[in-house]
């Protein structure tokens, strides 16, 4: 027969499943590795071919590590609460637990088509009660530390959707990103985590981890520590205050004006009444725009609005003008401001825009400075124009300085960060309800563990009550409650936690998923964390990390997990891309319905030109490659083997589903190393070229080189170099008359990582009972790396003519002999004697005539 993975794939998942091969359990005896991936959110859509990429990658190393006597967890599941099964149950009048349920059996299905070897026994979805009973204990250690408290804070309010949303869900435009719903700022109460104790321990450990750079560099972004000063600036004939944070206090001579964020409390009290309603339409419109909006409107034209009022700079009593702008925001720092026009960037191009004062106070330590200025300079120096500080260099001027204005309390040293406390409310159906209740005076009383899981109630409507309540409130049964210690009457919370919630700890609940009496026990903690490699996109490379990390630091506090970090090793993989068609009006097409004319694109349907591109896969580009139809069309196998084999796994990489035909070709030639071709009827056998001898000389060097480069490319997940030197491999060994079957043998060890279908049912053709699973890896003879003979190039005045073999340590006289014997040489010679001949050891030989 020949090689048919619709026969063979099946076969062997049935076998995995019904024979729990990869069901593991905590052996101290043998040492672990726990290999993980950023588990799915299972989406209506299911998989597309871009999804199993970094799967495949952990699920080579998963087999590969077991093969080297590893202890192997590797685990899956679903993180299943959030908004889009909430949204999806109102437009199909579904409840978002059937929803969730179709969509995790559909992805589950899917997963399992791939081989992946999981450990099934350990699934877990993160909206189930007895998953989520555990969220909610650790929410309560978390409020037993003072870390979880409530706050009224400035939020992104969907009104369409009835619900705050965060930063990273709304759009520069200021709405929903995922609907185009607007998106106002209100001030609200809510639930907010103090991740903001832990951000100098969030930044150190991080030279604790192997990360990849760019993912730490954006953590330490967004924890963004800043030495400096907080400065008072008084307000001029009020009896008003605001402080100032800046990390170049050294500049405060040159402080020409001051700008407050637009929702400061001060600004409604110090703008004068000349001047209030253009504040105040200011104001407005400000409250329009999404913070990250404002973060990014930086790099724009600047805007803003003088209040009227005046601030008294405390070093020489001068009088600032005070501003509103909205690139200050209230959120970050004090929301306020001293602006340093001659040596900030951002506030020279506010200056210039509103022709306000721009002065010096910094010249660089050799030099001076030319006035007017082009450009801010923003490198330290030496202090001028700033009194008794002139001619102090830069760190010794902000030493002095701090210390004079905490001698005068008008200031002092202070150590900044740019992380805010986690707004952890979400007003929402379709997440993890709060462990907590409130009394009739307003008390919040946390509930015993005992009474836990709080489950969600059944509703059928999932929007927001008429008078603008979360969903929970139409729950008033469920709602109604008492306090557990004096059974008082009490309501229940009626917020839900973010989707992030489950997402913190679910590494955890692997390690013991079926535990009843705590999220996991500290003999699997103890044995399985930290992860040792998890994969994933970018995409999560700030929140979910960093969230993770700081509900990990939580418990490594209270003594539940034993390391400081819960992913020792993360690795991104690429994304995988695909062509999309659109015409001028952004119109998308599907790739069935387009016509490639001579390298010029048409629409079928409309006749009217379209444009190809290389875009993230999407169902609005119409560009999803669904997985299920490549394994229909070419296998599992095939397809895993592709994705491995498109690039580096880092890279991003466009999808061609014909290039699958070139992966495919090879496993059909490596299946025919083992059998013959025959004719449907016939009686399959192994092919009489293979042979239990021993291998040439040749096949030997090669066979241990190829173990040398894959078990390389494997530990250093250079995925494609190894699958390179397979092939290289089926090359050899196609044109060999015999095939030495210890070769074979150790050839589909190799293989079966990447297509473990393939290599078990090889393996069991070749005579063996046992699953290839947790055979031996092959092992390589280092000696036989070496190269004993080697080509080296011939040229003749520095022009390549000809290539001889020599022994890798042949005598100088006998190489340049060969050269000149060689019979290429001498027909360009022509007779002619070189005037030189230079050898270059191990490299090349040069005729100089």
């Amino acid at each position: 027969m020949p090689y048919d993975p619709s026969a063979i794939e099946p076969r062997w998942q049935a076998h995995w499943e019904e024979k729990a091969t990869f069901r593991v359990d905590v052996d101290p005896d043998r040492p672990k590795y726990y290999v993980l991936d950023m588990f799915p959110y299972p989406s209506g859509s299911g998989l597309h071919v871009g999804h199993p990429e970094g799967y495949t990658a952990t699920d080579i190393v998963a087999r590969y590590k077991r093969m080297r006597g590893f202890n192997v967890l590797h685990p899956m599941g679903w993180d299943a609460f959030g908004l889009p099964a909430e949204r999806a149950a109102v437009r199909e009048g579904k409840h978002p637990a059937d929803i969730t349920q179709r969509n995790t059996d559909n992805f589950r299905r899917q997963i399992k088509r791939l081989g992946f070897s999981y450990d099934w026994d350990r699934e877990v979805n993160t909206s189930s009660p007895d998953y989520y009973q555990w969220t909610q204990w650790i929410f309560l250690r978390l409020h037993e530390l003072g870390l979880a408290y409530q706050a009224e804070v400035p939020v992104n309010w969907c009104p369409a959707l009835g619900t705050v949303l965060a930063n990273e869900e709304v759009s520069p435009e200021g709405t929903y990103k995922e609907t185009g719903d607007p998106v106002e700022k209100r001030s609200m109460k809510q639930w907010m985590l103090k991740i903001t104790a832990y951000a100098q321990r969030l930044l150190d450990d991080l030279e604790e981890v192997d990360w990849p750079e760019p993912v730490k560099k954006m953590q330490r972004d967004w924890i963004g520590r800043s030495e400096g000063a907080e400065i008072r600036f008084d307000i001029d004939g009020r009896d008003a205050s605001f402080t100032v944070f800046t990390t170049r206090p050294d500049t405060l001579f040159g402080a020409t004006y001051c700008v407050l964020a637009p929702e400061h409390p001060l600004v409604p009290q110090i703008t004068t009444d000349d001047q209030r309603a253009a504040v105040e339409a200011y104001v407005d419109q400000a409250s329009k725009r999404s913070e990250r909006d404002r973060r990014a409107g930086e790099a724009k034209e600047k805007t803003g609005v003088f209040t009227g009022a005046h601030a008294i700079n405390p070093v020489n009593g001068e009088k600032a003008p005070i501003w509103i702008a909205d690139y200050v925001l209230a959120s970050y720092g004090t929301g306020a401001i001293m602006a340093v026009p001659g040596h900030d960037e951002r506030d020279f191009e506010f200056a210039q825009t509103f022709d306000l004062p721009i002065r010096v106070v910094v010249h660089p330590e050799s030099g001076t400075l030319s006035e007017p200025l082009a450009e801010a300079f923003t490198e330290t120096g030496v202090g001028v124009s700033s009194g008794p500080y002139n001619g102090l260099k830069t760190e010794d001027f902000k030493k002095r300085i701090i210390a004079d204005l905490e001698a005068k309390g008008v200031g002092q040293g202070r150590i900044q960060f740019a992380l805010r406390d986690w707004l952890f409310s979400r007003q929402r159906y379709w997440g993890e309800p709060f462990p907590l209740v409130t009394l009739e005076d307003g008390t919040v009383v946390p509930l015993p563990d005992d009474a836990l899981p709080v489950e969600l109630p059944h509703l059928t409507e999932f929007k927001p009550t008429e008078d603008g309540q979360p969903p929970l409130a139409r729950a008033e049964e469920w709602m109604q409650t008492t306090a557990p210690d004096s059974g008082a009457p009490a309501l229940r919370e009626t917020n839900t936690m973010p989707q992030w919630a489950g997402s913190c700890w679910y590494y955890l609940r692997f390690a013991d998923p079926k535990n009843t009496e705590r999220p996991f026990s500290a003999e699997a903690e103890k044995y399985w964390l930290p992860v040792d490699l998890y994969i994933g996109g970018t995409e999560h490379a700030v929140l979910h990390l960093l969230y993770s990390r700081f509900w990990h630091k939580v418990l490594y506090d209270l003594k539940l997990v034993h390391t400081k970090e819960p992913f020792q090793k993360l690795f991104n993989q690429g994304m995988i891309l695909a062509h999309s068609y659109r015409d001028e009006q952004l119109k998308y097409y599907s790739v069935e319905d387009v016509e490639d004319k001579g390298g010029e694109y048409f629409a079928k349907s409309t006749g009217v030109p379209v444009e190809r591109q290389i875009e993230k896969m999407s169902k609005s580009r119409l560009n999803v490659v669904n997985p299920d139809d490549v394994i229909d069309q070419y296998g599992a196998d095939s397809m895993r083997l592709y994705e491995m084999f498109l690039g580096p796994l880092e890279a991003t990489k466009p999808w061609q589903t014909s290039g699958i035909e070139g992966v495919s070709r090879f496993l059909h030639r490596a299946w025919r190393l083992f059998f013959d071709d025959v004719r449907e009827g016939e009686e399959e056998n192994l092919s009489a070229a293979v042979q239990d001898v021993e291998p040439s000389e040749a096949v030997r060097k090669l066979h241990h080189k190829t173990i040398a480069a894959v078990t390389e490319g494997v530990e250093n997940l250079a995925f494609n170099t190894a699958i390179s030197r397979m092939m290289e491999l089926v090359n050899a060994l196609t044109g060999e008359a015999v095939r030495p079957k210890s070769v074979l043998e150790d050839f589909v060890k190799l293989l079966a990582p990447f297509v473990p279908h393939f290599a078990e049912e090889i393996w069991s053709r070749l005579g063996h009972t046992e699953t290839i699973a947790y055979e031996t890896w092959p092992t390589f003879d280092p000696s036989l790396l070496v190269e004993d003979r080697i080509t080296l190039p011939v040229s003749i005045n520095g022009k390549v003519r000809a290539r001889i073999e020599v022994a890798q340590d042949e005598a100088e006289d006998q190489v340049k002999s060969l050269a000149l014997g060689d019979p290429a040489v001498q027909k360009h010679l022509d007779g002619a004697a070189p005037r030189k001949v230079i050898y270059v050891p191990g490299r090349m030989i040069n005729l100089v005539l």
